[in-house]
């Protein structure tokens, strides 16, 4: 009796659980539907509404990058508004009677992977930085004694050659592994993950209801602040002219770079950024321009010349942006070596424990939707001699090529990036799966030693030093980028082909559509990339110097200079290990030193724009969370996409030679009687 009773509770629990999972799988939802060929995933609509998308976002990107460098993830965007897009694009055809194919969720994702990989190209391109660091406009800022080799004017041929030999060997090299990350290791891929889960939500039908409703408001405010900057540019007819050089906190705090200056790009970025982020680069900003700068300016004639330009390396600019080098040095060193150990140590486990094939002994544990998705994944397979002979085809011509366009760089220096890049390419896509950080820049920024002191000085080593930076950032940055697009597609049942062939056409776009965007602003804005300007390139600069250091060694440093780099270089590895320390409860109020070093170089403006983001989204989520977690991103990308877009039509005004009719200045009381004296006289 007690058996049967036994029985009958096993019997039931095991009903239950059942049950369970059925309500939590989310395959059950679309096992009705056929999963369409890799071939039909990739239709012409996808492609016309992947390039119109890397177009508005790579403008976005390169707005960002050529401001602050804090680029928040647009992958939500990406799918949202391509989901829109094609949507709207079915309804009219299945109204006219002409739709030969419905839209699913496999062409949403291809429309997503193109976006992102040609709006990657924007950052990665180096725009922003390295690529932007041989100008002659930031050479000349560096105050190092620059000779011709050492600069490379911006030409967009040489542009987009040089992306084209460069930006595709990522691909190539993790193509191999990605059954063993996905299927066998079961990598998380956070991003990747969170995407798929919004692309399978639009495709149910309470999911396509709230995207609606999301398209709408993300399409209210993306009209709010397009006219927004629409409306600033009348006022802007001069330097330091317009809403965005108002005195929020009084002239004095002006001066020191603090104020709002009415950005709704930064509003938004405030609302996507985790809170710590935005609180720590205001913490930074405070630090630097309400402390130390001070501090240091009193020291003027002592630690430094008095006489110097203000934009000199030797003087007080030179504390600014070295102190900055080395806290962001710091953090990425940290980082490195936490995400390299913790890479290692996850592989020792796997294959220690590996007594079976990970995917034959997961198989009996597995729940409906990974069996579903496995089998889907599997089943199209890319053949790994393709993988490694695509390789080494591109990896012969980029060597043959690149020392065409950077003769400082020889084809030894490119051969021995390619030699070791699949094994970065993979602990780059392996250490983005377990923690979600890719760090391609890290991987740069050690090219730019490694190169520079083997070139050395007198062969140009500073621009060789970038240009490798160039080609280590590339290959490590679209390798985790494809990584995290083959776990979206393994959720969303999209065929690795599919994947592969999406993320190769969205690179390409973006090898074009990037140096283009870039090539307009370069045209189209005089001050790029000078401090102070609307686009400083703070990176550029910050790229130029950690060149320098690698050529020069310390001997550029001002005064004392040395001893702060080294504090803050410590400061930033010893924060780090506190926040690792605390655990997650007390890590959210610990700053974070790379978001810290940021503002010390161009200030905080951009730092009480995201906080008062952030003071959004939090009063809204504080009187309606639901509305506030459903519509926030939403509300976020409008505010970023429309006033990132408003660049294009700026951007023409300025190359047509249209100038603003207002020029909108604040003036102390002194100053503006002065003024109203030379006027009347």
């Amino acid at each position: 009796m007690a058996n049967n009773n036994e029985t009958v509770v096993m019997v039931k629990e095991e009903e239950k659980l059942e049950e369970e999972e059925e309500e939590a799988s989310i395959e059950k939802g679309f096992e009705g539907k056929s999963v369409p060929t890799w071939q039909k995933q990739i239709t012409v609509r996808a492609i016309i509404v992947s390039f119109m998308l890397s177009v508005l976002f790579t403008f976005i990107v390169m707005k960002l990058n050529l401001t602050t460098g804090i680029i928040p993830s647009l992958n939500v965007s990406a799918g949202l508004l391509g989901f829109f897009f094609v949507k709207t694009w079915t309804k009219v055809l299945e109204k006219s009677g002409l739709l030969n194919q419905p839209f699913t969720r496999q062409e949403n994702t291809v429309i997503q992977t193109c976006v992102v990989a040609a709006s990657g190209i924007a950052f990665s391109g180096g725009f922003g930085s390295y690529l932007f660091a041989m100008s002659p406009t930031v050479a000349k800022q560096s105050g190092a004694a620059s000779v011709m080799m050492d600069v490379k004017i911006p030409g967009l041929g040489w542009m987009i050659a040089f992306l084209f030999v460069v930006s595709f060997l990522g691909i190539f090299s993790v193509v191999p592994l990605r059954k063993i990350m996905i299927v066998d290791f079961r990598l998380t891929y956070p991003s990747g993950t969170a995407t798929a889960t919004l692309i399978n939500s639009f495709h149910t039908t309470e999911g396509a209801k709230l995207a609606k409703k999301q398209v709408q408001a993300l399409g209210k405010f993306f009209s709010f602040s397009f006219l927004w900057g629409f409306f600033q540019w009348f006022f802007t007819s001069g330097d330091s002219c317009g809403f965005s050089s108002f005195p929020t906190f009084g002239l004095e705090a002006y001066q020191r770079k603090f104020f709002f200056d009415f950005s709704a790009t930064y509003v938004g970025v405030g609302m996507i950024c985790p809170y710590i982020i935005n609180i720590s680069l205001l913490i930074g900003g405070i630090l630097s321009w309400g402390v130390m700068w001070p501090l240091i300016e009193d020291k003027k004639g002592d630690w430094y010349p008095s006489d110097l330009k203000q934009s000199s390396l030797h003087g007080l600019q030179g504390y600014k942006v070295f102190i900055a080098i080395a806290m962001i040095l710091g953090d990425g060193l940290y980082n490195f070596v936490k995400v390299l150990g913790r890479t290692l140590y996850s592989l020792y486990n796997q294959f220690k424990h590996s007594s079976v094939a990970p995917s034959q002994d997961l198989s009996l544990t597995l729940s409906f939707d990974d069996k579903r998705r496995t089998e889907m994944f599997l089943k199209d397979q890319i053949p790994s001699w393709f993988a490694i002979s695509g390789y080494v085809i591109i990896a012969i011509i980029s060597t043959v090529t690149i020392p065409y366009i950077f003769h400082q760089l020889k084809w030894y220096h490119i051969l021995c990036i390619y030699v070791f890049g699949p094994a970065l390419a993979f602990c780059n896509a392996y250490g983005c799966g377990l923690t979600d950080w890719s760090l391609a820049s890290t991987y740069g920024k050690l090219a730019i030693f490694i190169i520079c002191a083997w070139a050395g000085a007198a062969n140009g080593g500073v621009i060789a030093g970038l240009a490798a930076c160039g080609v280590m950032m590339n290959i490590v940055s679209t390798a985790s980028d494809l990584m995290q697009d083959f776990k979206t597609g393994y959720m969303t049942l999209a065929s690795p082909k599919s994947m592969f062939v999406s993320q190769v056409i969205g690179t390409a776009m973006g090898c074009v559509i990037s140096p283009c965007v870039f090539w307009l602003f370069y045209h189209a804005f005089g001050t790029l990339g000078q401090p102070g300007s609307e686009y400083p390139a703070p990176y550029a600069l910050v790229y130029r110097n950690i060149a320098i250091l690698g050529v020069d060694g310390v001997s550029a440093l001002p005064k004392n200079c040395l001893v702060l780099c080294c504090v803050f270089f410590a400061g930033a590895m010893i924060i780090n290990l506190v926040r690792d320390l605390a655990g997650e409860k007390y890590a959210k109020f610990i700053p974070v030193p790379m978001a810290m070093a940021i503002p010390f170089y161009i200030g905080s403006y951009f730092a009480i724009d995201m906080c008062v983001g952030s003071l959004i989204l939090f009063v809204w989520q504080k009187v309606d969370r639901a509305k506030a977690d459903a519509f926030g991103s939403a509300v976020a990308s409008g505010l970023i996409c429309g006033d990132g877009i408003w660049s294009l039509p700026s951007s023409f005004l300025a190359l047509g030679g249209v100038k603003p009719p207002i020029c909108m200045k604040f003036l102390s009381r002194a100053a503006n009687v002065k003024v109203d004296a030379f006027l009347g006289s």
